[in-house]
């Protein structure tokens, strides 16, 4: 392995320290998620215990997971499993890139308003009748779904929305299929929903982006690291044109669930502190955050679409930069506080 890649432990003596992983999703800007975790990977002193992702986030998590449990069902260990994590990354998103590079046809804002129009008219079961999705070979190319449900690998969940009732569903174990990685990332106004067991699923970004109670009553680390994709706070304007409008719209649902969740847990850590809970009954989550959305809020909301090998490694270098940023910056606060409010 290069002296490059022998950081963190490696080179400071440092303890590694067990984490919790939750990826938000957000299209082809899931490769903004591929550099963070490729930064931590690197590091080299963050050992993920358990990994929640929903839509682009629910392939980082089953792509990353595998790349970890087919290294260690190999017989590697240490470094060496981390670093068969960041070629699985980085197989998966460039391969997506050359399916991206085939993609030609207007620019961004003329697409996205010609898309917007469409879905207005046609619906998805009109428009691919066969349903056709491309990332599902990959997946299946790549993932072996079995290996997920074994001691090698770490806890995953998924979540999707059910159609019928609007509730988020979690998926793991022997429920972690493709199909519910497909319908985790199943957008309405694109794809027909995806059927499970008889149920009908959509995106999982409605209900849960990503969901954070599985983490909290499945794994065993207290330290939970959110990549967070869609911008919380942004500067809006009044006279706003409608596109911007449906953007800051699409923002905020996205994000609903997850900051009610966040609300919640830091409600449970707040009356451990006081003491007016057990500590015995109720787990204290430390809540850290790496924070993409103010820098790909630029992009604007239409690149999602966008999966070119060129963007996705532009997407790919900034998340590594705040990654490593974040590992500078908040890695002595693993196991003693909370950093998800002043994280870069």
């Amino acid at each position: 392995m290069p002296e490059a890649a022998r950081t963190g432990a490696a080179k400071a003596g440092e303890a590694p320290r067990s984490v919790d992983l939750a990826l938000q999703g957000g299209g082809s800007h899931g490769a903004f998620t591929w550099g963070v975790l490729d930064a931590l990977l690197e590091d080299g002193r963050i050992v993920p215990d358990g990994v929640s992702g929903t839509s682009a986030g629910a392939m980082n998590a089953v792509v990353l997971a595998h790349g970890l449990a087919r290294a260690r069902h190999d017989g590697l260990k240490g470094q060496d499993v981390h670093e068969a994590g960041r070629k699985a990354l980085k197989r998966f998103w460039e391969n997506v890139g050359l399916l991206g590079n085939f993609s030609t046809g207007l620019p961004l804002p003329a697409a996205q308003a010609v898309a917007s129009w469409f879905s207005q008219w046609i619906s998805p079961a009109q428009a691919n009748p066969l349903g056709v999705n491309p990332l599902r070979r990959l997946l299946l190319d790549q993932v072996d779904f079995e290996l997920l449900d074994t001691p090698q690998a770490m806890k995953v969940f998924v979540c999707a929305t059910n159609v019928r009732t609007g509730v988020g569903e979690v998926f793991s174990g022997k429920r972690l299929t493709v199909d519910a990685v497909m319908a985790s990332a199943c957008l309405p106004t694109m794809f027909k929903p995806v059927e499970i067991e008889g149920e009908l699923y959509w995106d999982g970004g409605y209900s849960g982006n990503p969901a954070l109670y599985p983490l909290i009553y499945n794994t065993r680390s207290n330290d939970v690291v959110l990549v967070q994709i869609n911008p919380v706070a942004v500067p809006f304007k009044a006279d706003a044109n409608a596109q911007d409008i449906m953007e800051r719209v699409n923002e905020i649902t996205f994000n609903a669930p997850l900051l009610a969740e966040f609300r919640a847990i830091e409600f449970v850590a707040r009356l451990l502190d006081e003491g007016r809970l057990d500590p015995g009954r109720y787990k204290k989550m430390l809540l850290h955050r790496v924070d993409g959305g103010a820098a790909l809020h630029g992009y604007g909301s239409a690149s999602k679409m966008r999966a070119d090998i060129v963007f996705l490694h532009q997407l790919f270098e900034i998340g590594r930069r705040m990654g490593q940023r974040w590992i500078k910056t908040h890695f002595r606060n693993l196991g003693v506080r909370g950093t998800a409010i002043d994280s870069p």
